[in-house]
């Protein structure tokens, strides 16, 4: 898999949701990857990242379901892209 892979497009991020986005956008290297390519994030990252972020382990609890969210949408458009 390679940023080409990944099709080029905008969104906007809600301010209640940036701290999700932050610690999402920070895993881009971790997802796991089968034969059929990716199949989701390395959840044992969340909280060492989340730290290296300054977050607080409330802040990255309060940003695990929207970080999962964001997941199943990037596997979505990843998907597509095949």
């Amino acid at each position: 898999m390679t940023k080409s892979d990944i099709p080029e497009i905008e969104h906007e991020v809600l301010a209640d949701v940036w701290p999700a986005f932050r610690l999402f956008e920070a895993l881009s290297t971790q997802w796991r990857v089968g034969m059929g390519g990716p199949v989701g994030l390395d959840y044992g990252a969340i909280p060492s990242t989340g730290s290296m972020l300054g977050m607080k382990r409330k802040e990255i609890t309060a940003a695990f379901h929207d970080v999962r969210v964001m997941e199943a949408e990037a596997l979505l458009i990843m998907s597509q892209s095949k």
